[in-house]
């Protein structure tokens, strides 16, 4: 994982609904949530996500379970307290965070593609093992897999009260020998008093094939699943992977 969280989770956080509308998340939201019940082999009522950011998942999925937000970003926190001030945040690494109680389902958005090693994947879903009650199941959505990874460019932003953010996002694969892709964000920012900046952010995500992340949630003691889901923004698809925690072997 990078040594530094990127800008956009740190001084530029404040501009997160300007990049990323919480109203751009319902289609996603519904499909993890689907996902979650189907995979999952009795109710789901408490879930955990690993990586929470803004909170904008957690604002559509809220109305179904109860949630329990973690991210690393002391900023990110703050915006998602705006918009979900009744449910509970903590703050803490995905990697090493305990919480000491287990959940029906634990969650991992795209956060879960800033593990940029192996090791730090592997942790990810150590910590997702624990917390993830005995029968209960663990979701995980990268942006990528290395079988399906792309070269891409994309752009959007938002208005509200008096400021704007435009971007382009551009993502790319500077040393196909290694586990790590790139994406550059160039911001172009309109404060409410008219001023103008352009801001850089780069972000570094890992890449792995479909195989490590089956071989990883199995090696930590998940029963593991793969599987392609429709998705109105992909015409491939969205690839989510997902864990069942065994059920507890009945005593003897």
């Amino acid at each position: 994982m990078a040594d530094t969280v990127a800008r956009l989770y740190t001084d530029l956080a404040d501009y997160w609904t300007l990049v990323s509308a919480v109203d751009e998340y319902v289609e996603e939201a519904a499909l993890f949530r689907r996902v979650l019940t189907e995979r999952a082999s009795s109710p789901i009522r408490t879930v955990l996500e690993l990586g929470s950011g803004g909170g904008n998942n957690a604002f559509h999925l809220k109305a179904h379970f109860d949630m329990t937000l973690v991210d690393v970003s002391d900023a990110m926190l703050a915006q998602s307290r705006r918009i979900n001030p009744e449910l509970p945040h903590h703050q803490g690494d995905m990697r090493d965070v305990r919480l000491g109680r287990t959940f029906d389902a634990v969650f991992m958005h795209d956060a879960v593609a800033y593990m940029t090693s192996r090791e730090d994947l592997r942790r990810a879903m150590e910590t997702a093992f624990v917390h993830t009650r005995p029968g209960g199941v663990a979701l995980f959505a990268p942006d990528e897999t290395a079988e399906r990874f792309e070269p891409s460019t994309s752009c959007g932003g938002n208005d509200r009260d008096g400021r704007g953010v435009r971007y382009l996002e551009w993502t790319s694969d500077p040393d196909v020998t290694d586990e790590r892709t790139t994406t550059d964000y160039a911001l172009l920012i309109h404060e409410a008093d008219g001023s103008v900046r352009v801001v850089h952010d780069r972000h570094e995500n890992g890449l792995f094939p479909r195989q490590v992340w089956l071989d990883v949630l199995s090696a930590v003691g998940f029963e593991p699943h793969a599987g392609v889901y429709e998705h109105s923004d992909l015409p491939d698809g969205y690839e989510l992977f997902a864990g069942k925690r065994p059920a507890a072997a009945d005593p003897a």
